[in-house]
């Protein structure tokens, strides 16, 4: 005898036929609407991802500082290897008297302050008295961390922040994360070969943009959950 399924052994228009029915109508609609709730949420994210990402460029192409004779004068300056304009930029800073002293972090273990200095164009004694090289970072992290120990070393309670302006907001929430205390002031530096004007026509500019807004929501969503779990009594990493 050929096996039934239990909804073909239920007599047409009984109770538990009409039940069974009932329930698995039931069941398909909770799914379907399930799997709605499911579409939406992805489509909302989406659009907040794109909205975003806009104003992130947005935000990096209009970020330009005022002119260095401007600026107002911190303990030090700290700068983030990674773009040929801004370790430039620093050591202008630093001859301009916009900080005492200069820590260029993430430096290669092969380059030594003689070429820096070629590349910068700083005078020789000025960089021997007061720029300060750290060889151990590797990623904004290990930037944030190496400037800490630096910053606190040296007794520094102010700084003038300086990386490229599509590095610098991910840049300000590490330091802050690392750095509750300390008063930070960016200096974003651009670059010609970023094209942030019309950003999306360019596929390098626009794989560049799109990965730093990705680093960005990491950064700035790690850094909220620490402080969730800070007030709780969970250790910060070592």
């Amino acid at each position: 005898m050929p096996s039934q399924s239990p909804a073909t052994m239920l007599e047409p228009g009984s109770d538990d036929n009409c039940r069974y029915v009932a329930l698995a109508t039931g069941r398909r609609r909770r799914t379907t609407a399930l799997f709605a709730a499911i579409a939406l949420g992805l489509m909302v994210m989406a659009m907040a991802w794109v909205v975003g990402l806009v104003q992130f460029a947005q935000t990096i192409r209009d970020d330009v500082p005022p002119g260095i004779g401007d600026l107002a004068a911190r303990d030090a300056i700290i700068v983030l290897t990674g773009g040929r304009e801004r370790i430039p930029a620093a050591f202008s800073m630093l001859a301009e008297g916009k900080g005492n002293n200069l820590l260029v972090s993430g430096v290669h273990g092969d380059v030594g302050l003689d070429e820096l200095v070629r590349r910068g164009r700083l005078p020789p004694s000025l960089a021997a008295c007061c720029v300060h090289l750290d060889h151990v970072a590797r990623d904004t992290v290990g930037n944030a961390a190496e400037a800490a120990a630096w910053a606190e070393a040296n007794g520094v309670d102010s700084i003038w922040l300086v990386t490229s302006n599509y590095h610098m907001p991910r840049s300000v929430v590490e330091f802050h994360q690392t750095m509750p205390d300390l008063e930070i002031a960016s200096y974003p530096v651009a670059s010609p070969d970023v094209r942030l004007e019309d950003w999306w026509r360019w596929p390098g500019t626009t794989r560049l943009v799109v990965a730093e807004y990705n680093k960005f929501l990491y950064a700035s969503v790690r850094s909220w959950l620490r402080g969730i779990a800070l007030p709780v009594g969970i250790a910060r990493p070592a």
